[in-house]
């Protein structure tokens, strides 16, 4: 079937589904594959429920209710940017190591105060989470916020090609995925494939004013900075290094500001619910971004006040025991050194770094990890658990805890009974650090 067929048929059934499991009335279920799994024998299950199936595979078409095609995947991507293409709404696409998730969402709810927005749900951002995003979008959708992810060359411009963004933000570069992109080098072509398609389609970019390394990616002509330096169109200060992030901000605009700025009597306060300096520039990108669509700095500051951190992304807690900064989602030599750096400006008498192992970073993997335990003596923290094979390498360096696995620290964590410490938990996601913190 071609796609403007189909199209006609999602029309009627604008439900997509890709897990058979829950697939509901009047949804189209995609049959995809993959190198465990093979969607096409749980077609005849889905449409017990919904009303088609799309497959790949001849053998297993029953009905009109199957639609066949060369492939589940390409049909699924050629239909999202044929809907794209009609949406008639303005596209921001946001990508970059560290801080891309965060960002999507506190832009969202900046642009939810004046537009209908539509935006990337979970960590949907990859070449099938993207276009079901874009097939989420409906005629009511007044704006749309695409998070992209990559881990290897070419992933942005693909994800570029189907949602077709005409605004776009990278947060930063840093070390991640090195083991799909070869070097660092590779991560910053990747990252630029987004700039490149905004140059080359007319597109504006936000950009850190602060980055130089965003501008040797060659940015697109139309360009809106932030920063804490003067000319940009947003300029910030942080104003406090607590556990929670405070700062002031100020726009190019505002009829009050000169050359000097009075930060207590002309910056805008925003009192986060965010951990960690790092999280300024995402914060003040959002600011940024809402004064580019007429957001008014009152609605600005509520959405940005209002977010709390979920999933384990920065967030904080406090135990009958300890203070606890949960930020082990995911975890990259770059935001690795971001956490540690913030932690150590952080008051408190008792403070412990609960660090695991990070992953995909190939051949690096292990002078990456050394890296860290070279944080660890420059910031001079010296009470740390390190969890992983990788960290293990080390076992020989300070007078650390080292553990195999998450199961092993827990055991430890018991029989020392930790109190009154704040706690930074960091590492990647594969590793489950979050099971340790019923024993924190």
């Amino acid at each position: 079937m071609n796609t403007p067929d189909l199209y006609e048929i999602y029309l009627v059934h604008p439900k997509i589904c890709i897990d058979s499991r829950l697939v509901s009335k009047d949804a189209i279920f995609f049959a995809l594959r993959g190198p465990n799994f093979n969607g096409n024998v749980y077609a005849e299950k889905a449409l017990e429920t919904c009303s088609y199936a799309v497959v790949d595979d001849e053998s297993v078409v029953k009905s009109d209710k199957y639609i066949l095609v060369e492939n589940v995947l390409d049909k699924l991507q050629k239909l999202a940017k044929y809907h794209r293409k009609r949406l008639g709404i303005p596209v921001l696409a946001i990508t970059g190591t560290n801080g891309k998730t965060t960002t999507k969402e506190l832009v969202t709810r900046v642009l939810s105060k004046k537009y209908k927005t539509a935006s990337t749900k979970g960590n949907f951002n990859n070449h099938i989470g993207v276009p079901l995003t874009l097939l989420e979008i409906t005629k009511e959708h007044e704006f749309a916020v695409i998070e992209m992810g990559a881990n290897h060359q070419g992933e942005i411009s693909l994800l570029c090609k189907l949602a077709a963004p005409d605004f776009g933000l990278i947060t930063n570069v840093g070390k991640a995925h090195l083991e799909g992109f070869g070097s660092f080098e590779g991560v910053k072509k990747a990252k630029s494939e987004l700039y490149r398609y905004l140059y080359e389609n007319d597109g504006t970019a936000f950009i850190n004013y602060d980055n130089e390394l965003l501008e040797d990616l060659n940015p697109p002509h139309s360009a809106i900075y932030y920063g804490t330096r003067g000319f940009t169109h947003c300029q910030g200060r942080i104003e406090s290094n607590g556990v929670f992030l405070k700062f002031r901000w100020v726009s190019s605009d505002d009829d009050n500001i000169s050359n000097e700025i009075e930060w207590k009597k002309d910056g805008k306060l925003i009192t986060t619910k965010l951990i960690g300096e790092y999280n300024f520039e995402n914060a003040l990108a959002a600011v940024c971004i809402g004064k580019k669509f007429n957001i008014s700095e009152r609605r600005i500051k509520q959405a940005i006040e209002s977010y709390t951190p979920q999933n384990n992304r920065s967030q904080f807690t406090e135990t009958s025991k300890n203070r606890i900064i949960i930020d082990s989602y995911n975890a990259n030599p770059t935001s690795m050194k971001a956490s540690l750096e913030n932690f150590t400006k952080l008051t408190a008498t008792n403070k412990i770094v609960i660090l695991g192992d990070m992953f995909e970073l190939g051949a690096a993997a292990i002078r990456e990890h050394g890296v860290v335990m070279a944080l660890l003596e420059e910031y001079e923290i010296e009470n740390a658990i390190l969890i992983g094979s990788l960290f293990k390498n080390y076992s020989e360096v300070g007078n650390f805890n080292f553990f195999s696995n998450t199961e092993e620290a827990a055991n430890y964590l018991e029989k020392i009974d930790l109190k009154d410490h704040l706690v930074l938990l960091k590492g990647s996601r594969a590793m489950k650090l979050e099971e340790i913190i019923s024993y924190l």
